[in-house]
């Protein structure tokens, strides 16, 4: 696919068909005994301050609405069932966004644009995703909210990153799960339109490149109630295959806890971005300087916390190699990934990188305040492979979250983030988040 596909018509025949079987069994036992529904709210403010360049104060405010509806299963051997995860957004204040209406030139904005270059002053979607439950396998078509090491949808904004595709969970084998399944489109968070998927280098100008085919499948073996082991693959058709090794073990210690978490990506070029007839068409990755735009990408990772009494001292190091950037699917409106400097600005995933963590942590229901917590974290990279030389750059991250306890506000969270990123190979920037967020059972 060349270019981006703002409607795919397979989605609403799909929840068309899935509605007509399904409703045919809607006063079967389990699907409406088991069902649940939330109505949620969140309040998302940001302002970003861009200190090395020529750029305006951007601030946005906007209001968020989620109806959130889950069927349980019908009777049988295999049962069928239904979600649908309807949202809305309203903006309450912001502006001021120049360029063109599209994903392109909105990276950071929490709405999309008109056609003048002004955000929007709602957007909404929805999202209807239609499952089949056999025994502990369960298979779901629609809206998907992949949450693994080589896609984690991006919820940095006021409404979350979607995407479009079939998976398949197995929990048959006890203390194994597996997972597969296929992903075609995203829906962007500043978006109301399902777009193709594409990775950093490739997502933007005249020679933009699509895949509608991410293919992905994964196991995670708990080995013993302390220790997990993980394989994943992903492969985004054209663009690269991706192997993920992960090991995560809690060690209780005489005094406290130690946490070791290990990470190692392979990464490998595929399809078109292997020949440099297929680059020229635009099949490229981001890399080092002077690099072809092939991907080639080694990633591993490194992260040890001790934990005692509500304190997390953590400290990590992760290291890249290869010509290209870590490899992900990223159509330039924000992403999360799996790796330990998944930082709230930066990501530290560049072409020969070196970066260190260092993190400290506490909960201060240890001091009688149950609800708050607080985090700090610090980022340090060094030898990117850019243009010039001495490349390098820094980001500290600190949050703090309460969650109310009691009393009329009972369930309200509160959060403020705030972030500082340096370098001198990137914007100096300063953001700030706060987010009120809320959640009421309906069924």
């Amino acid at each position: 696919m060349n270019g981006m596909s703002k409607f795919h018509p397979a989605l609403p025949m799909t929840a068309a068909i899935l509605t007509a079987v399904l409703s045919q069994q809607l006063n079967a036992a389990g699907f409406i005994e088991d069902s649940k529904a939330t109505l949620s709210f969140k309040n998302f403010y940001i302002n970003q301050d861009v200190r090395n360049q020529e750029a305006p104060r951007s601030e946005e405010w906007g209001q968020g609405f989620f109806l959130d509806f889950k069927s349980g299963f019908t009777e049988g051997p295999v049962g069928f069932g239904l979600d649908v995860l309807a949202m809305h957004a309203v903006r309450l204040d912001g502006g001021g966004h120049a360029g063109k209406a599209d994903i392109e030139r909105t990276p950071g904005g929490m709405f999309p644009l008109e056609s003048n270059g002004k955000a929007k002053t709602d957007f909404g979607r929805v999202g209807v995703t239609g499952k089949l439950r056999f025994s502990k396998t369960e298979a779901r078509l629609g809206t998907l909210l992949p949450k693994m090491p080589v896609l984690v949808y991006n919820d940095g904004r006021l409404l979350p990153q979607l995407f479009h595709g079939a998976q398949i969970t197995s929990n048959e084998i006890d203390n194994l799960s597996l997972t597969a399944g296929k992903l075609e489109h995203s829906t962007e968070r500043n978006s109301g339109d399902s777009h193709g998927l594409s990775i950093g280098g490739a997502n933007s100008g005249s020679k933009a490149r699509f895949s509608n085919e991410f293919h992905f499948a994964g196991a995670d073996y708990k080995a013993t109630k302390d220790l997990l082991l993980q394989y994943y693959y992903g492969n985004l058709r054209d663009f690269y295959k991706q192997h993920f090794v992960g090991l995560v073990h809690d060690w209780k210690l005489p005094v406290g806890s130690l946490k070791t978490d290990l990470r190692y990506f392979y990464s490998d070029s595929d399809g078109k971005n292997e020949s440099a007839s297929g680059r020229a068409e635009g099949y490229v990755s981001s890399g080092a300087d002077g690099s072809s735009g092939e991907v080639d990408n080694d990633l591993w990772s490194a992260l040890f916390t001790y934990s005692l009494k509500g304190h997390a001292l953590s400290l990590g190091y992760q290291k890249v190699s290869g010509d290209s950037d870590f490899p992900h699917i990223n159509l330039g409106s924000g992403r999360s990934l799996h790796l330990i400097t998944n930082a709230q600005l930066g990501k530290f995933a560049s072409a020969g990188e070196n970066t260190w963590v260092a993190g400290y942590a506490y909960d201060f229901a240890q001091l009688g305040v149950p609800g708050l917590k607080a985090r700090l974290v610090y980022f340090s990279g060094d030898d990117i492979d850019a243009a010039g030389s001495d490349n390098k750059e820094w980001e500290r991250n600190f949050r703090v979250d309460y969650a109310v306890q009691n009393g009329l506000f009972k369930g309200v969270g509160l959060s403020w983030l705030n972030a500082a990123l340096r370098g001198n190979d990137s914007r100096n920037l300063d953001e700030n988040r706060l987010v009120i967020s809320y959640t009421l059972p309906l069924l």
